[in-house]
């Protein structure tokens, strides 16, 4: 049993910076995957990056590529999302979620177990 509490979010202008955090509680995630997703009024839930809590490997979508850093803490059990040079089209309800198993190619929302409230990060043009 894993819960997760997402934050960081907020109101930004294009080009700026945030950091998301995603704070597990319950067990530890050592033997999860964690990956970050956002979800934009009328649009599917995507996957935005994808780290393995044990190899550090890592994934990204190709729109957030050079400009996204994935990273966890193990001593604080949490996994954090650096964004830089946000954009408008960043603009999103931001999800963290966890599934058991340190996966590769794990991209789908509906492969994820558990998830937190979301963060709502706002980009201004």
């Amino acid at each position: 049993q894993v819960q997760l509490v997402e934050s960081g979010g907020g109101l930004v202008q294009a080009g700026g910076s945030l950091r998301l955090s995603c704070a597990a509680s319950g067990r530890t995630l050592s033997s999860y995957t964690m990956g970050w997703f956002r979800q934009a009024p009328g649009k599917e839930r995507d996957l935005v990056a994808r780290i393995s809590w044990s190899t550090g490997s890592t994934y990204y979508a190709d729109s957030v590529k050079g400009r996204f850093t994935i990273s966890r803490d193990n001593a604080k059990n949490t996994v954090y999302l650096q964004m830089n040079s946000l954009k408008p089209e960043d603009t999103a309800v931001f999800y963290c979620a966890a599934l058991i198993g340190d996966w590769d190619k794990r991209n789908r929302p509906t492969e994820y177990s558990y998830w937190g409230q979301g963060t709502q990060v706002t980009v201004s043009s």
